[in-house]
């Protein structure tokens, strides 16, 4: 994890495009919403390790999702039995039902739908907060952080001076 962190905070310092970042950090968050013991979960995984994207941000941004994501569960719920509860679907759902391991998928589950739907409608606002953050953190954060007299008395720690020698010394 410490490796993913330091490669994160080099790309944040590095001329990687912002674009791969925030959409690391956007399928991250997909990602990190949704419950992991379903085929959909794992589907969603593996596409994007097809795209391209900054993975060290998908994997931090994903397991701070996942940390975050049984606090809405309810919601998910409420989102999931909505839409899956739409009579206009239905015919769509009973022709998915019959496809070989399009059950795996828990697509059927409030919790995992719900979860799908929220993280597929809230991918642009993630997308651009990352964005954001990134132009912020560019401009203005990483000259404030490199001259605090705080910051170079925590990069004396060891566990924060590896971090730093694996970015490359780009903090």
């Amino acid at each position: 994890m410490i490796a993913y962190i330091a490669k994160f905070l080099k790309a944040l310092n590095a001329n990687t495009n912002p674009g791969e970042i925030a959409h690391g950090a956007a399928c991250g968050f997909l990602l990190g919403l949704m419950p992991k013991d379903n085929l959909l979960w794992w589907v969603v995984f593996i596409f994007v390790f097809f795209v391209r994207i900054n993975k060290p941000a998908y994997f931090i941004v994903l397991a701070l999702g996942t940390l975050i994501a049984p606090a809405f569960d309810n919601l998910f719920d409420q989102i999931g039995n909505a839409v899956l509860t739409k009579e206009s679907l239905y015919a769509f759902y009973g022709f998915l039902e019959e496809i070989p391991f399009v059950a795996f998928t828990k697509f059927n589950n409030t919790v995992v739908m719900g979860s799908l739907i929220s993280g597929l409608i809230l991918y642009a606002p993630v997308y651009f907060l990352a964005r954001l953050f990134i132009s912020l953190w560019r401009k203005h954060a990483v000259m404030i952080l490199r001259n605090s007299k705080i910051i170079k008395v925590i990069g004396k720690v060891p566990v924060i001076s590896k971090i730093v020698s694996i970015a490359g010394d780009k903090i």
